[in-house]
């Protein structure tokens, strides 16, 4: 028990750049409080006591913020950072290194009694701020969930869901959640794992780039026309735009480059 503990305070440490000592971490951080209680509650119900285990989480709840079913399996290292509003369902599975932020839900999509109803979380997910993973359904090992993100189908591993309904982007070579490597983004998502940011640049750098080449053609064709004669002064139109204007710097500063 104790092992476990020290265990739970050193991945705060880890994970916390706020948290200074262990004492500090033992005592003012509910997501600790709400693991060691949803050991007993889920202890309880798994042998039998049913209802002085939902009491406990009942307790947990109160005193944390973090509702957490206690038949709900959690496995080693598992941070609950701020964490207020988290509700975890009954069948829900967290994996060992887990990240979970303030107002996520791991919820279900059935309403029968028995199924399998609430995700599983493979080994190193970052659950984002407000993200709702609804159903029954497996999210790979070092996946990575964005803000306020709705996933309602299984997550690959290593690869990042973001938007509502959550969009699928495949992970890049080397790249991974866990937050044992330099690239741990602590809520999960950055600029560039946003689809939407990347299809606006990419837009913008194209038309950039297709203005370029149009000037570069008009500044051709105005050489190759020579001196204004009253066969050439017609070859390149007045409204002929011979240099760049088009901002694509000041679009991208707008889209988050």
């Amino acid at each position: 028990m104790f092992s476990r503990l020290r265990s739970d305070i050193q991945c705060i440490l880890d994970r916390d750049p706020a948290a200074r000592t262990a004492w500090e971490a033992l005592t003012c951080y509910p997501g600790l409080h709400a693991l060691v209680l949803h050991r007993r509650a889920h202890w309880c119900w798994n042998h039998g006591f049913k209802w002085l285990g939902r009491f406990i989480s009942h307790i947990s709840r109160w005193m944390t913020g973090i509702e957490i079913h206690p038949g709900a399996k959690i496995g080693e290292r598992v941070f609950f950072d701020h964490a207020m509003g988290v509700v975890v369902g009954e069948t829900a599975e967290i994996g060992d290194g887990c990240t979970i932020y303030q107002g996520v839900t791991l919820g279900g999509t059935s309403l029968y009694k028995g199924a399998k109803r609430h995700p599983t979380l493979g080994r190193d997910v970052v659950v984002s701020a407000g993200a709702k993973v609804l159903g029954g359904f497996v999210v790979g090992d070092g996946a990575k969930i964005g803000s306020n993100a709705v996933v309602i189908k299984p997550v690959p591993a290593g690869a990042t869901a973001v938007g509502i309904p959550a969009r699928i982007i495949l992970s890049k070579a080397g790249e991974s959640a866990d937050v044992s490597t330099t690239k741990f983004s602590a809520y999960g998502i950055t600029l560039e794992d946003d689809p939407l940011s990347q299809a606006m640049r990419g837009l913008i750098d194209n038309a950039s780039g297709q203005e370029h080449q149009i000037a570069l053609l008009w500044q051709a064709i105005e050489k190759l026309s020579g001196p204004q004669t009253a066969m050439s002064k017609d070859c390149v139109p007045k409204d002929a735009a011979l240099t760049e204007t088009f901002e694509a710097d000041k679009l991208n500063q707008l889209v988050g480059k």
